[in-house]
């Protein structure tokens, strides 16, 4: 591909400066390897990228060979949200499990346990954690990757994570200002929009970022949301009111402010992810997240030469773009000296050797197991039963290929266990349930049954058929309680059905 601007002048390093594209494979291509060289100073990893610990160290290794600063960041939430663990399931419980516990010196250290983990692999920024506030119920995206509906619980749980996961030498990149949590359409397909007045806003959107601001978050990532009470032209990754006026001017916030993925429908699908990037450094921003499904050296190409050309054709000043690429590389500064920095916000944390505290391998386990509520008082599971998943949709966030549930777990503690997964479209997938249990109890696994009606059906249906079956809410526990046994486990991190499924059989 032929481009029409120089590969050494500054203006072209700092547009490739302010990019954080991902990439295909488990090995860094030349072309990537490449432009780091060129001066791209950041680079995105997601579950594509990753089959092991040894895998993702030797990858880390081969970036900084080129650059020994350079930015490798992660969408790495825990929970339900795990791109290290995207195989197997996370070794974490995610924000709402850690939320209901509402243990904020457990949140420290299970963010440590993670950051420590990250670290170890060669990672330094995580685009994480969500300090949306879930005041919608019926939120499509954030759910459980929220701490809770609950303005000043949601805040002090998010200080919490971003001291501790930068106490382990990891930047945390708290997400997605100006909120996203009442939201009713997923950003990865449409425009969501908040009809609320500035005085709601401040009560309840931006307290959690406050918390964050004065935590010391190392960066803030922005939503693809229309705030009309903010800005009523722009979405907040475009809006110079929002980021440069609310976040810069209003708050104070010094640090880097990377956007959500550009490729999303509801940036890409308006404005196109040219004219989107480079309104988005107008408006603020200083890094580009490029995410899923533009992964290659031509859309890097596309984005550094659209950035050049729109400082030179006065759209987008100089001075901004170099600004914006200043913070990219002072971040990158930071994270070669941070890891153990005592003077870090939480780094007292590092010290202690008590069960959930930083130092324990097992924290996520310690407090899936805290966040676990049974109700309910049916008998105990003592012989093998028949595990029924109901399974929704999974937002792109999550991602579908990452397993979930109880049904690996109790076949462990109950060998003889059965199960399958059933979903809206199956005929009759009450009859097919009772078919395969027989004899056996039921184990019915839902996943935000209140957003479901179809699923929320069919427990009731199982229900008036077999009372003895157990209901497992993997989900938001939003529903009444159901069942012979009501399980919430307040997420579906592959901890969190191990810790409901010893709470099911006393193990």
């Amino acid at each position: 591909m032929t481009t029409l601007v120089s590969t050494n002048d500054t203006l072209t390093r700092d547009a490739l400066a302010v990019l954080q594209p991902g990439f295909t494979g488990t090995t860094a291509p030349d072309w990537l390897l490449r432009r780091v060289g060129e001066g791209l100073t950041s680079v995105g990893l997601f579950g594509r990228n990753i089959v092991t610990p040894e895998q993702l160290a030797a990858l880390t290794a081969q970036l900084r060979a080129e650059r020994e600063d350079v930015l490798v960041a992660i969408d790495e939430e825990g929970g339900d949200v795990t791109r290290l663990e995207v195989r197997h399931g996370s070794s974490f419980p995610g924000n709402h499990a850690l939320g209901s516990v509402d243990d904020t010196a457990l949140t420290r250290a299970v963010a440590h346990e993670l950051g420590r983990r990250l670290i170890e692999c060669g990672v330094n920024l995580n685009w994480a954690p969500s300090g949306d506030v879930n005041s919608n119920p019926d939120n499509p995206v954030i759910g459980v990757r929220s701490f809770g509906a609950d303005p000043a619980l949601v805040a002090r749980h998010t200080a919490a994570y971003v001291e501790g996961i930068q106490a382990a030498g990891v930047a945390a990149c708290t997400k997605h200002f100006p909120g996203h949590g009442d939201t009713a359409v997923d950003s990865h397909h449409a425009l969501p929009r908040i009809d609320v007045d500035l005085e709601t806003l401040h009560a309840r959107e931006l307290v959690p970022f406050k918390a964050a601001i004065a935590a010391g978050s190392k960066s803030v990532m922005s939503a693809h949301i229309l705030l009309p009470a903010l800005d009523p032209d722009r979405p907040a990754t475009l809006s110079p009111q929002i980021l440069t006026g609310l976040l810069r001017g209003e708050l104070g916030y010094e640090g880097l402010i990377v956007t959500d993925a550009v490729e999303m429908q509801a940036i890409a699908a308006t404005y196109g992810i040219e004219h989107g990037s480079v309104l988005a450094i107008a408006a603020g921003a200083d890094a580009l997240c490029v995410g899923g499904g533009l992964e290659d050296d031509a859309t890097v190409e596309r984005l550094r030469d659209a950035l050049v050309a729109a400082v030179r054709g006065g759209e987008l000043a100089e001075e901004r773009l170099a600004d914006a690429a200043a913070r990219v590389r002072a971040l990158a500064s930071w994270t070669r000296g941070a890891r153990g920095a005592a003077g870090e916000p939480g780094a007292a944390v590092q010290e202690g050797t008590a069960p959930g505290t930083a130092s324990d391998p097992d924290v996520g386990l310690v407090a899936a197991r805290r966040a676990v509520r049974v109700t309910g008082d049916g008998p105990r599971l003592d012989a093998p039963v028949h595990v029924a998943s109901f399974t929704p949709v999974a937002n792109v966030a999550v991602g579908g290929e990452t397993p979930w549930g109880v049904a690996a777990e109790l076949t462990r503690l109950l060998p003889g266990t059965t199960g399958a997964t059933y979903r809206r479209d199956d005929a009759d997938p009450v009859a097919e349930v009772l078919g395969a249990a027989g004899e056996r109890r039921v184990v019915a696994v839902v996943r935000d049954a209140h957003r479901h009606p179809w699923m929320a059906a069919a427990v009731d249906a199982l229900l008036a058929r077999r009372p003895d079956t157990v209901v497992v809410e993997m989900g938001l526990p939003y529903s009444a309680p159901r069942g012979a046994l009501y399980v919430e486990t307040h997420g579906a991190a592959r901890v969190c059905g191990l810790a409901a499924a010893e709470a099911l059989t006393g193990a």
